[in-house]
């Protein structure tokens, strides 16, 4: 008996009409991403090993997915390391590949690999899958798409306000309500100078970042176990647990911070973002999120994460500022700042809240039915005209019962299907059915169904 076929966990096959969905959310993002002045680029699935590891801090590592040498992999491995084989260290001998864990990190190697190539400051755009060796739950996949955006060689905060007004404009045009959070990554570690634990700054903000999932109970244990003293745990916990809104909490900021110039800088940054903001006609609500951490070790500035106001999931889109991450790969002090737009939950989050429009799963906009072989080389003139003018039609491809054929085009979601018997050809008209009102209509000419589908 031939063995049932199966996907990967946390991996997705996706069918034509959810394509269609996933492509209008893609094409409404590139449409804004453009809007703004950014260039597309690609880059490989895979990458060295050597490119990402050490780039997304311990937990990161983990989650990379490597990939085995071809031939016999083991065949470089000393004898003795098969004695107690540790896996970090097998891998330098049996995987020199991984496939990507973000879109960031691969180009900031681009970017160095192409200096000469391209102009600073440089602004792109990429529209590519990503995969992590996570567990996979509502939300959270294996493979899933990223959509980024980054601008590369400039130090001006206006970048920062520029991506708050793309994510802005994305939510608005998928008519998703968002709040935007930000904070700040020199604020975090002023926080650490704070409490005295600058030592321990990246074990904080990863159990920061853990906040939405363990809670601030959990916070403070893993903060405890990670060797924070419980005195600055205190401290952090005052700081977490401020209520107010922007102006407040940057007021706070200041009064705990005076003596730390990391976090006194950081704060300044912010103040200036938001004085930006202020300004700019924004429909999403944007705050300073002090519990914002994002847990990545490349970022050194501002930080960003997006959440859905209507739909309990995780962020939809995050980011950051990287002040020299072009650095590890031999071009120093070249800052820049991103955001990327997770796809696969902004889908689910459209898909809960009926969001798409009523054709985003129609591929075809209008069907001829096919009533024999007269009729369907009568078509085949009509057909050519509604595709020169950028209509998506066909025509059944054989002759078959009516009620098959109207069953094919309900399946597809076609709005309109025409019918063109004998007496549509002897007086040169066609007769149209809405499929949505069930309602019929003759049209004199093609030319007149085109001018009402393009209205």
């Amino acid at each position: 008996m031939a063995q049932k076929p199966s996907i990967p966990k946390g991996t997705r096959d996706f069918t034509p009409a959810e394509m269609v969905k996933r492509d209008y959310i893609f094409d409404t993002i590139k449409a804004v991403f453009k809007l703004y002045g950014y260039q597309p680029i690609e880059t490989p699935a895979l990458e060295n090993l050597s490119t990402l590891l050490g780039k997304y801090g311990d937990e990161g590592d983990k989650l990379l997915f490597k990939i085995l040498n071809s031939g016999d992999f083991a065949e470089k491995v000393p004898t003795e390391k098969f004695q107690n084989p540790s896996s970090n260290e097998l891998t330098g001998f049996i995987s020199e590949k991984g496939l990507r864990y973000d879109l960031t990190v691969p180009f900031a190697r681009f970017v160095v690999q192409n200096r000469n190539e391209i102009s600073f400051p440089f602004k792109r755009y990429q529209i590519q899958p990503v995969w992590r060796a996570d567990k996979p739950q509502k939300g959270r996949y294996r493979e899933f798409f990223q959509c980024d955006v980054d601008v590369i060689g400039s130090n001006s905060l206006l970048n920062e306000v520029e991506l708050v007004q793309i994510i802005n404009d994305v939510f608005n045009r998928l008519k998703v309500n968002v709040t935007i959070k930000l904070n700040n990554r020199k604020v975090l570690y002023g926080i650490a100078e704070y409490i005295g634990e600058t030592e321990k700054f990246m074990a904080i903000t990863v159990a920061i970042d853990k906040l939405d999932k363990i809670g601030i109970e959990g916070v403070k244990r893993e903060l405890s176990n990670g060797g924070v003293s419980e005195t600055a745990i205190i401290k952090i916990g005052e700081i977490l647990d401020f209520k107010g809104d922007t102006k407040d909490k940057l007021q706070f900021l200041s009064e705990k911070l005076t003596s730390t110039e990391t976090g006194r800088k950081g704060i300044e940054e912010m103040q200036t973002v938001f004085d930006f903001l202020n300004n700019l006609n924004l429909t999403s609500k944007v705050e300073l999120d002090l519990t914002l951490a994002r847990g990545l070790n490349y970022y050194t500035g501002a930080i960003f994460e997006v959440s859905a106001n209507d739909v309990k999931i995780g962020s939809i889109c995050g980011g950051g500022r990287y002040d020299d991450l072009t650095g590890i790969f031999g071009l120093p002090d070249v800052s820049g700042v991103g955001v990327s737009f997770g796809a696969d939950r902004v889908y689910d989050v459209m898909s809960e809240l009926n969001l798409f429009p009523f054709d985003s799963g129609a591929t075809t906009q209008v069907f001829f039915v096919n009533f024999g072989e007269k009729e369907q080389n009568y078509c085949l003139g009509l057909l050519e005209k509604l595709r020169r003018n950028g209509i998506n039609a066909e025509i059944y491809s054989e002759p078959a019962k009516m009620k098959k054929q109207m069953s094919y085009a309900n399946n597809k979601n076609v709005p309109f299907v025409v019918m063109i018997g004998e007496n549509e050809m002897k007086e040169g008209t066609l007769t149209v059915k809405d499929m949505a009102s069930g309602e019929q209509k003759s049209y004199a000419s093609v030319e007149a169904l085109i001018k009402f589908i393009k209205a």
